[in-house]
């Protein structure tokens, strides 16, 4: 399955009624663990109203899953709520979508985390079966940052 990545902010979420229609369509079908709200369209007007964004699998014009990202202030990417469409889970989107959003930001020369507090147990299990690590902070680092390049910036966790 071809799956790109592609990002809605607040401005997309606007302007492309195809992206607002399948965003509401990837966080309707969330697990109700999965949202804390009561519906998807707060849960996602009140990400992007927070200037964040929700880095997307695309496939055939369509987006397929989705995961909330936050930049904190240093520039490292905390990713949050990632979401596939019922009807396309179990086939390599979400994991799709984390290898496009790991290499955009090993691209970019940013970290890219995940508070292990938000994770659900099929979370933990894609990301151990990806191969990434838990930190001592209570993050998973899913891409970093060459060490030299790092600032000396601590972020609280959601």
């Amino acid at each position: 399955m071809p799956v790109t990545l592609h990002h809605v902010d607040q401005s997309r979420w606007e302007q492309d009624a195809q992206a607002r229609r399948d965003l509401l369509r990837i966080y309707l079908d969330a697990p109700a663990e999965r949202i804390a709200l009561p519906s998807a369209e707060p849960f996602i007007t009140q990400h992007l109203h927070a200037g964040r964004g929700f880095a997307c699998a695309l496939f055939n014009a369509r987006l397929l899953g989705a995961v909330a990202v936050d930049q904190a202030g240093d520039g490292t990417w905390w990713l949050s709520d990632l979401c596939v469409r019922k009807t396309t889970r179990r086939r390599g989107v979400g994991t799709r979508l984390m290898t496009l959003v790991a290499e955009q930001a090993k691209a970019e020369g940013r970290d890219l985390r995940v508070a292990t507090a938000s994770l659900s147990l099929a979370d933990q299990m894609l990301l151990a079966r990806l191969g990434y690590r838990a930190e001592n902070d209570g993050s998973v680092v899913l891409a970093a940052r060459p060490a030299s390049q790092k600032a000396p910036q601590k972020r609280d966790l959601p």
